[in-house]
């Protein structure tokens, strides 16, 4: 199922993430080198908000204790059975669809 998201225009930067809400959730949105991706926003060290972490070396870092994670596959740095759940996008005109 196809929920919006955003808007195109509310995307991160390029080398940067954000965290949007989407219905009882958080997702965070990562801008690797154009490339936009999104997985859960909850890091499973702490929980911490991954979508107000930077990006290191294609990875989403997480701001509390820098654990690093692919926003393609969802796969910790440190060990790629330390998975978070990475959500389709699509962009229809301004809007940012996620597949939840």
């Amino acid at each position: 199922m196809l929920t919006r998201l955003t808007s195109r225009s509310s995307l991160p930067a390029e080398g940067e993430a954000k965290e949007f809400p989407c219905g009882d959730k958080t997702i965070c949105v990562a801008n690797i080198n154009g490339t936009i991706s999104a997985m859960d926003n909850i890091c499973l060290h702490r929980g911490g908000p991954l979508g107000q972490g930077s990006i290191e070396g294609g990875k989403v870092v997480c701001p509390w204790h820098g654990w690093q994670w692919d926003p393609n596959t969802g796969e910790a740095g440190h060990n790629p059975n330390a998975k978070l759940k990475v959500y389709a996008l699509k962009i229809e005109n301004d809007d940012v669809m996620v597949e939840l």
